[in-house]
C-alpha cells in the first residue's frame, strides 16, 4: 500500500448505513423533534439537546459525551436521503471530537502494535 492510499487517522469514524422502509420525512423527525429523539438517542448521551447544526431533510448533527469517565466527547451526523424504493438510506457518521484522540482500531487493522521495553 502506497502512503498515497494510506487512510488519514484524523479521518477516522465509525459509519453504519441503514436502509429504511419509512419515507424520509417521517425519518427526519425522528432524528430532529426531541421527544421522539428522546426514545432512542436520549438527551443524557448528548454534550447538548440542540444540534450543532443542520441541512433541513438532510443532515443533523448532535455531540455525545460519554456517560463514565473520561467523558469523550464525539460528533455523531446523521444523514437522510431517499432510496430507489421509496424509503430512506440512514446514515450514522460519528467521530471523535478531539483531534488528538484517536479512535480504537480494530485488531486486524495493519497497524504496527507497540509494546513497552521491560
Amino acid at each position: 500500500m502506497s502512503d498515497a492510499a494510506k487512510p488519514d487517522p484524523s479521518d477516522a469514524a465509525l459509519v453504519l448505513e441503514y436502509e429504511l422502509d419509512a419515507p424520509p420525512a417521517k425519518v427526519w423527525r425522528a432524528v430532529t423533534i426531541p421527544a421522539l429523539r428522546e426514545r432512542w438517542l436520549p438527551d443524557c448521551d448528548l454534550a447538548g439537546a440542540e444540534p450543532e447544526s443542520s441541512i433541513a431533510g438532510e443532515e443533523v448533527r448532535y455531540r455525545l459525551r460519554d456517560s463514565e469517565p473520561p467523558f469523550r466527547e464525539s460528533h455523531v451526523i446523521f444523514r437522510i436521503e431517499p432510496n430507489e424504493d421509496g424509503g430512506t438510506r440512514f446514515r450514522i457518521i460519528q467521530r471523535a471530537c478531539d483531534d488528538g484522540v484517536e479512535l480504537p482500531q480494530p485488531a486486524n487493522s495493519n497497524r504496527c502494535v507497540m509494546r513497552a521495553a521491560a
